[in-house]
């Protein structure tokens, strides 16, 4: 993903590292720091200063798989770590005033799989929830101007986020009222990291074309 100047483009690699690649100058260093080869990170958002990333670190140490919510330095430093419990964390990404990050997480339901939509203040503190329906709620994304959220909901009883199913791309009001976007056959891969245009007036989104593509609009 793009820092906000455009100069720099984020990746999340194999091997389980992000690293930072000028746009420019065409040179590549890593981000982040060796945390052992049971850890890995997955980038899903640059703050509004393109000062700070913000990561899931995975661990599987001890032979379960933990996920949590983590900031790093964009130049490299010390890790963050802001959620530390053992609840399924995904997704996180910054708040167009960088005070906050949005994430889906189990941690509101008994039921495997069943994610829901929350934000944290960066600063650390409770988590907040922001959604709560029988669906399967993943990768929120806040538009520039704050107020909305996209995110892909699947069906209910969904485990992760597969691809290859019928999910909705929704949109969170600032009222907490969610409407339906538009319904495609998609999945993981369909909105997993910032999408939104500059002005607020459109997404970008991945589909499996199937049949009949449907659209919807961000218009009110």
């Amino acid at each position: 993903m793009l820092s906000p100047d455009g100069r720099t483009m984020y990746l999340s690699c194999q091997e389980g590292h992000i690293y930072a690649f000028d746009l420019v100058g065409g040179v590549s260093r890593r981000v982040t720091n060796d945390r052992g080869p049971k850890f890995s990170h997955y980038l899903h958002g640059v703050s509004p200063d393109g000062q700070n990333l913000a990561y899931i670190g995975l661990s599987t140490a001890n032979g379960d798989v933990v996920t949590n919510v983590y900031t790093i330095p964009a130049v490299g430093g010390e890790d963050v770590q802001i959620t530390d419990d053992g609840y399924p964390d995904d997704g996180s990404e910054f708040s167009p005033d960088g005070q906050w990050i949005y994430f889906n997480s189990e941690r509101g339901s008994n039921l495997p799989g069943h994610a829901q939509l929350f934000r944290v203040p960066v600063a650390g503190g409770a988590p907040e929830q922001l959604t709560f329906d029988e669906r399967v709620n993943w990768f929120p994304h806040p538009s520039p101007a704050g107020g909305r959220l996209v995110y892909v909901s699947f069906p209910p009883g969904t485990l992760g986020h597969p691809e290859n199913v019928d999910v909705i791309v929704r949109v969170l009001e600032e009222d907490g009222t969610s409407r339906d976007l538009m319904h495609l056959f998609g999945g993981q891969g369909t909105i997993n990291v910032p999408s939104w245009s500059p002005d607020g007036r459109r997404i970008a989104f991945v589909s499996y074309p199937i049949g009949d593509a449907m659209s919807g609009s961000l218009s009110d």
